[in-house]
């Protein structure tokens, strides 16, 4: 599974991903959009852009609880991309129609989403 947002570790869903294994820091190739919906992501298909993200090995249990959280396939769609790399894995991506009005993360990392901190 690749996350990219608040199921990445240190962020707000991360938790879900308890039984999960980490494999490794990734990137998708350039063929999305990250965009800001509320205080999560979401990854849209055919942008131009690389989405950095989190590369896990997840069993079933935590798959189900993933798809209730991201309230597929109502709101997220799971669908298999391709990564920088060639890999193929699972990843949840919103319909650009879904995502009207959101504000892009030019950067694809959804850590990078606001601005630092002014210095004064």
């Amino acid at each position: 599974m690749f996350v990219y947002g608040t199921l990445m570790k240190g962020e707000l869903h991360h938790t879900t991903m308890a039984h999960a294994r980490f494999v490794r820091a990734t990137e998708t190739g350039p063929e999305y959009d990250l965009v800001q919906i509320d205080y999560y992501p979401a990854m849209l298909v055919g942008g131009s852009h690389r989405v950095m993200g989190e590369l896990y090995e997840v069993d079933d249990p935590t798959l189900a609880r993933l798809d209730r959280l991201e309230e597929v396939p109502d709101y997220y769609e799971r669908k298999t991309i391709t990564l920088a790399d060639g890999t193929e894995a699972l990843a949840y991506v919103m319909p650009r129609e879904r995502a009207a009005g959101s504000s892009p993360i030019p950067s694809g990392y959804f850590r990078m989403r606001t601005a630092p901190p002014s210095a004064s």
